[in-house]
């Protein structure tokens, strides 16, 4: 490993016109601080629709080490991260969002965990300023996934985090529309280590991530790392049959016992009703992991470039 890495630092942009030049000038501050380089600044505009994308032509055509992706249109925050992660080209790549939640201060500290032969680097996040609500959905949704993901994925981490080249060499690999990029960079394996960052409040702007999209990038990352909502199912309906013979023989014990069949009309409409639900919710899950089987089979791209915008080089100089 190299003693002193060429870094990129990958950041997607969704409507982050007001926040972009503060964040470019946090950024270059904290790669100042690195030895090495030169490093590099990838910035990928998420088809925004204020003016972010002609800032970051401004702003890439008078810094070399910065490169502007345009996709087409809004392919979502984890296609971005993933054409980020394409058009890097360090030896160590750090992702982080463009609201400055993530602070580029803290890049100089994943670097010097990563030269201790670390691959991975996560940020753990701590005193987020978000909402009680929010916070305790966040909280619940990193252990529950914890607990049933197929592999051990670290709670309260995000994507701000260094990945090694090879890192992200693996990462390209996987083909997944549907992307949870923080678990499939806890699925490639390597050596990985987790450091402690205050998470800062949003320094302009609204979040993008409103209740709908959380719900759904939850989501993804339950369905791509995790069976136990199919098996649920089957452990639900073995628990309804053995409930139903319980019943069954316990109405045949009183029938001939005692000469009589046991009441509770109510009771069985609840019981249908209820069972009813379940099988709807179910065959919605079973409805989420299709539909994702589906949109796999069509391969289409994951999402598709507008233009790249580099500063231009400058002449080579003639022979006399």
């Amino acid at each position: 490993m190299s003693a002193s890495p060429r870094v990129s630092v990958a950041v997607p942009l969704f409507n982050e016109e007001h926040a972009l030049p503060r964040l470019v000038r946090r950024i270059s501050d904290a790669l100042d601080r690195l030895p090495g380089g030169p490093h590099e600044i990838v910035l990928v505009n998420d088809g925004s629709s204020d003016g972010t994308l002609a800032r970051l032509a401004e702003l890439a055509a008078t810094d070399e080490r910065i490169v502007a992706v345009s996709l087409f249109r809004n392919f979502g925050h984890q296609a971005a991260v993933s054409a980020a992660l394409e058009y890097a080209t360090g030896d160590a790549v750090v992702v982080m969002d463009g609201d400055l939640q993530d602070p580029p201060e803290a890049i100089p500290r994943l670097v010097e965990e990563h030269a201790k032969g670390f691959d991975v680097v996560y940020v753990r996040r701590i005193r987020r300023k978000e909402g009680r609500v929010l916070r305790a959905c966040y909280f619940l949704f990193y252990r529950v996934l914890a607990l049933v993901a197929a592999v051990r994925l670290p709670v309260d981490a995000g994507d701000f985090a260094l990945l090694s080249r090879r890192v992200v060499d693996a990462m390209k690999q996987c083909p997944e529309h549907q992307r949870y990029v923080r678990g499939l960079r806890t699925w490639v394996g390597f050596r990985q280590t987790g450091v402690a960052v205050e998470r800062a409040a949003r320094q302009a702007g609204r979040s993008k991530y409103n209740t709908w999209r959380l719900l759904v990038l939850a989501l993804d990352g339950l369905v791509s790392f995790s069976v136990v909502p199919l098996r649920a199912a089957a452990a639900f309906g073995l628990l309804a049959i053995a409930g139903a013979t319980s019943y069954a023989a316990y109405a045949v014990y009183v029938r001939l016992a005692g000469g009589r069949t046991p009441e509770g009309f109510t009771m069985i409409v609840v019981i249908m009703t209820f069972m009813s639900g379940v099988q709807l919710l179910f065959l919605g899950v079973i409805g989420e992991y299709l539909g994702r089987v589906y949109d796999e089979v069509k391969g289409r791209p994951l999402y598709l470039v507008d233009r790249v915008i580099r500063a231009p080089k400058p002449p080579a100089a003639r022979g006399s």
